[in-house]
């Protein structure tokens, strides 16, 4: 009941509130782009709104009188649209610029008053609407730009229908019961919805982008089923050994559940890390996302236990519920986990050695990773903004799509003759298709020089141009002269973001590595489970981020997934080094709790790493299969960002669960024997005590052997 007023409370504030207020503005300070950008908002703030183009093409030619009558009413149609505040036609004396060579293919760009945040679809619609009348018989009308896939995009929440849908599958082959398979997925549905509408509230506080919300959602889905997962099958683990319902929720929530609220802590402290970045971009996402995650977490030890308190025996079927009125039988040493487990101990090896290079060779494609910013040029081939892209590059180039600009802010009037030799040293670079200096206004305080690259936006060549004329050509031209020259335009945006955090991204991993050994470091009181856990999760990122590189920068299979070929978006690396590392840290936690369990209870090294494995294994790749169907169905969200976490997530709990965890990690673990839970004395004696587990209430605490300590056991 509580659950359900704090759900109805948070959603009515929400909506009270207007929804969520989603902004696509990010700042860098200090960068070369960014100073441009502002310099141009101050001298032409009519034109700093967000910007749309409408590309069409002529069987015959654009200057053709009917032609040119259809497209000269939908412009003015344009104009007058509430939103819109200028509309540049080719059809005036100073668009002649905007008609191709050939005269087939001309476009009008159109500048709303407004930013991209503070856009809706009906600001929109009427314009994609105004087109699609407009097209006819040997007339192609197209729509570019980020604001037109407002009224573009895909069918809302198709992925997250597929994903719960895929998981309640695998939910009801593992445990065979409609009711225990509902459990989490209730559970997932009321936190991620609860923390959805919470970051709606956050969005009015702090900067978040749009993506975040939809990021919220993949990570909330995959880890909320997760943890109820494991709890569910710890209370069916309790209710098989003979304890009443009530003592089966307590022991759930105190063993299963502590290692919830330890594993859901090391993910938020995992995402929180993007903090120390100090990019506001970034701190929006990294505050929303774990705003979910707290929120699955509360879900999960206060929901779930409530609803196991009504559902009691009911979470097996009846013939489950018959077997439990048998003796039961030992299968320790007749499950595939069992004689999986046996296998890596006999041969860990061989084993460790097969992980490594399936490992090794996902990780190979990393090393050509580039960091940029996907485009219209990645989207579906059916949409309208691609055949635009494709359009506008077919009559103008390639760099059509991304042109840069050269804002120029001049001393003196003799500063003129500069910045003519400015245009004309530029116009002669390699990679320059056309540098125009703008006509100047007598308002505007800077002069602007347009630059159409021969290259398209995401392309190496356009990065390096962009290098070149800030470091060789500019400073060459404008030397022995007042003037100042920055290179803006949203493509050196892009490459200016790549660059800021390809340069913070050895401070955060360095961050991450440093928090993950330190919470695993207090949970098991060894240094070389840590330390092989930080060195085996860098090698999963990279893994990952190899599987990205191949499908998504490659081109291997992306016409297939229809997700385009280009670069990496930048700030992937740091958001999806925050997620794996919080991901692969519940696996960890769940599989060497157990193992440590056995060993501070008496048992030898390898009797330890064998029964942790043998127990933990199985609900570990449900889990793992759980969330590769949840991660994997934000392909269908239409977006290449969404579809590029989707797969490198998929990908990396993947990796992690079947090679990593229970393949490579425990093999490591048999052949460093006794080492695994080697502690120096003097780190013992300072270390705070921080037990994962509690005790379960059909086993007491028990008194390590070879230690003076209290040990909290409780399988798992």
């Amino acid at each position: 009941m509580l659950w359900i007023v704090a759900f109805a409370g948070v959603t009515m504030a929400s909506s009270a509130a207007g929804g969520a207020k989603f902004s696509s503005s990010f700042s860098l300070p200090g960068t070369e782009s960014t100073k441009a950008l502002d310099l141009m908002k101050e001298a032409f703030p009519k034109q700093s709104g967000e910007s749309a183009s409408i590309v069409w093409k002529a069987s015959s030619s654009v200057r053709d009188a009917d032609v040119e009558r259809t497209m000269s009413d939908l412009l003015k149609k344009a104009a007058k649209l509430p939103k819109v505040g200028q509309v540049a036609s080719p059809y005036t004396p100073h668009g002649a610029a905007q008609i191709s060579e050939n005269g087939k293919i001309a476009y009008a760009q159109i500048t709303f008053t407004q930013s991209f945040d503070k856009l809706v679809v009906d600001d929109v619609k009427p314009l994609v609407d105004a087109a699609k009348a407009a097209r006819g018989d040997g007339l192609q009308v197209e729509l570019g730009g980020n604001v037109i896939t407002l009224a573009d995009a895909a069918p809302a929440n198709i992925s997250e229908i597929v994903g719960v849908i895929a998981a309640a599958i695998v939910l009801y082959l593992a445990f065979g019961s409609f009711l225990a398979m509902l459990l989490p997925i209730v559970t997932a549905i009321f936190s991620v919805g609860l923390g959805m509408n919470g970051i709606a509230l956050f969005t009015h506080t702090a900067d978040v982008p749009s993506f975040a919300s939809m990021l919220g959602m993949l990570i909330g889905l995959g880890v909320g089923i997760d943890y109820a997962l494991f709890i569910v099958t710890r209370y069916r683990t309790g209710i098989r050994d003979g304890l009443t319902p009530e003592e089966a929720t307590v022991q759930a929530i105190n063993t299963s559940g502590r290692a919830v609220l330890f594993a859901g802590g090391t993910v938020c402290i995992a995402l929180l890390g993007m903090l120390v970045l100090n990019l506001s971009f970034l701190n929006g996402v990294a505050v929303a996302a774990s705003i979910v995650v707290l929120s699955t977490m509360a879900a999960a030890v206060t929901l779930l236990p409530a609803m196991l308190g009504l559902m009691k025996a009911k979470v097996f079927n009846r013939r489950q519920r018959r077997r439990l009125e048998q003796p039961r039988q030992d299968e320790e040493k007749t499950t595939l986990a069992a004689r999986w487990s046996a296998l890596v101990e006999r041969r860990p090896k061989a084993l460790a050695a097969i992980a490594l290079i399936v490992m090794v060779a996902f990780a190979i494609p990393t090393m050509s990773l580039r960091l940029g910013f996907s485009d219209q040029g990645n989207s579906p081939s059916a949409t309208t903004v691609r055949k635009a892209y494709d359009t506008l590059a077919e009559g103008f180039g390639p760099g059509s799509n991304g042109p840069l600009q050269l804002v120029a802010v001049p001393g003196k009037s003799a500063d003129d003759s500069a910045l003519t030799s400015l245009v004309a040293k530029v116009r002669d670079t390699e990679g320059v298709a056309q540098a125009v200096a703008l006509p100047p206004t007598p308002e505007a305080k800077v002069r602007i020089v347009q630059v159409i690259p021969t290259t398209s936006p995401q392309s190496e060549e356009t990065s390096e141009l962009i290098t070149t004329l800030r470091e060789d050509v500019i400073p060459g031209a404008v030397e022995g002269s007042s003037l100042e020259v920055y290179v803006g335009g949203g493509t050196a945006i892009a490459d200016d973001f790549a660059e800021v955090l390809s340069a913070k991204l050895p401070l955060f991993i360095t961050v991450v590595v440093a928090l993950g050994f330190l919470l695993l470091l207090l949970a098991f009181r060894s240094f070389v489970v840590p330390a092989t856990a930080a060195a085996m999760n860098l090698i999963a990122v990279a893994s990952s981020f190899g599987v990205l590189v191949l499908i998504f920068q490659w081109g291997v299979g992306s016409d297939l997934l229809g997700v385009g070929k280009g670069p990496i978006e930048a700030f992937l690396p740091v958001v999806m080094l925050s997620m794996l590392f919080g991901l692969s840290m519940d696996y960890q936690v769940f599989l060497v709790s157990r193992m440590h369990e056995e060993w501070v209870k008496g048992a030898d090294n390898t009797r330890a790493v064998r029964t942790g494995l043998a127990e933990t294994s199985r609900v570990i790749n449900a889990a793992a299969i759980i969330m590769i169907a949840v991660f994997g169905a934000f392909i269908l969200a239409g977006e290449r960002t969404i579809a590029m976490f989707g797969i490198g997530l998929a990908a990396a709990v993947a990796i992690d669960a079947f090679v990593l965890r229970t393949m490579l990690v425990p093999a490591l673990m048999h052949l460093f024997g006794a080492s695994n839970w080697w502690l120096p004395s003097w780190l013992d004696r300072i270390l705070p005590r921080l037990t994962v587990e509690g005790p379960s209430p059909s086993e007491p605490a028990r008194i390590s052997p070879d230690e003076d300590r209290l040990v909290l056991s409780g399988k798992n």
